[in-house]
């Protein structure tokens, strides 16, 4: 099994080096703006979409003319490398999985630029060589595994990363645990699990949420672009990436232990965008309840169930496991007794109470249940082995789970399967070690 693995780390250039790197990002964006207006271009002449292989000789055209001479100054492969990145958001919205490609611009995008070769690491005395911009001393969290096979540079709240990406071959997982859970994501518990734990919710943002407002006001009071307003967005910017920071944080280690412990997951597939979309309405037709609705809205964005579904994924694939999604339709209103569908079955936000045969329980518990039994029913008839999952029949893992031996078989065949990581960031671990001592997010039944 290949698995590409991801490990970011602050980096800690010097005076020249950051002025350089700021130049690097700038002219990677530049080049995008430059390669999009391009084909847009060229596509109202009636011409076709062209290739990176096409774009890369646009390139070398603009780097010989004056106007555009200062490309010269970046490492010629960062700007390479955003003829294939632009290729691939076109694919993506040729695929019609991502909106059309958009210009970049300073102070609203991410400043990154990436090296595919030519790079070194040094990880005893925890640096590593980047073209032209030399050695670079990072702050080294942990070890790298496998093969780096490119290196990421990216600029966030004043700080300097590095993302590594590696590859190395490792032995078909087997699943580390047997058993299947529902899960069921929501905002009063962030997570309900079909055994009966949950996890309590983080509310990154309803923490810092006082905090920012102060910061922003302070910030619209300065006149913009002077030095005093780019300080206070400085602090705006810095409270943003803490609370994603934080955020980001309590997923990996809430979704690394639950990963570990159960060898299939069925959630919902919940569409995100819809559930938070405005309720204000228009001059014709106003909302309703929109102060409400916001304040909804904020709620379910400050949880990443996104992110969390897509931690899971990939770190169940890691574990021999397999996520499972199913449709979201009812799971709060059918009684898992006696399977009848009511509105009024689930009388407020927390308490489920059956009106046909009078079933009690927990609102979230009760849908995690129905979300267990519809993963059941998907999986039912089901007899071959999936490569995907990595481990035996989904069938047979379920009978398993619910009344077999517990024990996960050896698989019939190994297919191979490719655990990623977007964005190149992994942490190593559930749990995080300060002192000597072993933090965990989860509550004690998990």
């Amino acid at each position: 099994m290949e698995m590409l693995q991801g490990f970011k780390f602050e980096l800690m250039p010097n005076g020249a080096q950051e002025r350089a790197a700021w130049q690097y990002a700038g002219n990677r964006r530049k080049t995008w703006n430059l390669l999009l207006a391009k084909q847009m271009e060229n596509h109202a002449e009636g011409g076709k979409y062209q290739s990176s292989y096409s774009m890369n000789y646009w390139l070398t055209d603009w780097k010989e003319q004056a106007e555009f001479e200062y490309l010269n100054l970046s490492p010629s492969q960062t700007l390479q490398q955003v003829t294939k990145d632009l290729a691939a958001a076109y694919e993506k919205f040729f695929k019609k999985t991502a909106s059309f490609p958009q210009f970049k611009k300073k102070g609203k995008c991410v400043d990154s630029f990436r090296f595919p070769q030519g790079f070194k690491i040094e990880e005893q005395n925890s640096r590593m060589f980047l073209p032209k911009l030399g050695w670079v001393r990072y702050r080294k969290s942990r070890a790298i595994i496998g093969t780096p096979k490119n290196i990421t540079v990216s600029h966030s709240a004043g700080k300097w990363f590095a993302s590594v990406q590696t590859q190395r071959e490792i032995t078909q997982p087997l699943p580390q645990a047997s058993s299947i859970v529902g899960i069921d994501k929501g905002i009063t518990r962030f997570a309900t699990l079909s055994d009966g734990s949950f996890v309590a919710p983080l509310n990154s943002f309803k923490k810092h949420e006082v905090r920012l407002a102060r910061y922003q006001r302070a910030m619209s009071r300065k006149k913009k672009f002077s030095k005093n307003w780019i300080k206070a967005k400085a602090k705006v910017t810095a409270l943003h990436s803490r609370i994603a920071n934080v955020r980001r944080d309590f997923l990996h280690k809430t979704t690394t232990t639950l990963s570990k412990n159960h060898a299939m997951i069925v959630v919902e597939d919940l569409k995100v965008l819809n559930m938070s979309a405005s309720a204000k309405g228009t001059l014709d037709e106003p909302g309703r309840n929109v102060t409400q609705k916001s304040g909804l809205n904020k709620a379910i964005l400050d949880q990443g169930w996104g992110m969390f579904d897509g931690f899971l994924s990939y770190k169940l694939i890691w574990n021999g496991g397999w996520l499972l999604k199913v449709p979201p339709h009812y799971t709060s209103q059918e009684c898992p007794s006696c399977h009848h569908v009511s509105a009024d079955n689930r009388q407020t936000q927390e308490r489920f109470a059956c009106v046909k045969c009078g079933y009690r329980n927990n609102a979230d518990y009760v849908g995690a249940i129905n979300i267990l039994e519809k993963g059941k029913k998907m999986l039912e008839g089901q007899d071959t082995t999936d490569g995907s999952v990595g481990c035996e029949s989904i069938a047979r893992l379920v009978c398993e789970s619910t009344g077999g031996s517990g024990t996960a078989k050896k698989p019939r065949r190994a297919a191979p399967v490719r655990g990623r990581v977007n964005g190149a960031v992994m942490p190593s671990a559930t749990e995080t070690r300060r002192g000597g001592k072993a933090k965990s997010s989860l509550t004690a039944n998990l």
